[in-house]
């Protein structure tokens, strides 16, 4: 594993351990070059994904690109940081499990939408207004009524939030 800090080669594991309910192994690295100490994730990739997007184009699927997106939504937001990884590693195994190579970008959209509707409603409406393009205060109103409203239309009781 390459160095961050200085590009060595030369780096060696100082601790291992399970993270994500065993589905990563999270390590613990310094460099013997610099003393530059970082953290990797190893995880179990089961195909690689080419992401379709709306222009036709296809791209090589990116797993840090998803996280930011995530984050962005959540910024400035109280959310543990592994409930975030783990809703990044739900959306990435149902899209490698789906058994297709090539991933629309709406399907991704909607599979973060719903990860972050379970996480923090702020953060879905943040996402919800870049992912569906809103252009006025009525687009806001709208899906924050679909969050106070249950999927019958009544009112959601505390109990659902």
């Amino acid at each position: 594993m390459r160095c961050p800090y200085c590009q060595s080669e030369d780096t060696q594991v100082k601790d291992s351990r399970p993270a994500e309910d065993g589905a990563v192994i999270r390590r613990r690295r310094v460099c013997t070059v610099c003393g530059g100490r970082f953290t990797t994730f190893e995880r179990v990739q089961l195909r690689d994904l080419t992401v379709v997007k709306k222009s036709g184009r296809k791209v090589p699927f990116d797993r840090d690109k998803l996280m930011r997106s995530v984050e962005v939504a959540l910024r400035k937001r109280e959310v543990d940081q592994e409930r975030v990884e783990r809703a990044v590693s739900g959306i990435v195994r149902q899209l490698e499990s789906s058994g297709e190579p090539d991933v629309s970008s709406d399907e991704i959209g909607l599979l973060v939408m719903e990860a972050l509707k379970g996480i923090d409603d702020i953060a879905y409406i943040r996402f919800a207004s870049v992912y569906r393009n809103f252009r006025e205060a009525r687009d806001f109103h709208d899906v924050i009524d679909e969050i106070t409203t249950g999927a019958d239309g009544a009112p959601a009781s505390a109990g659902d939030e």
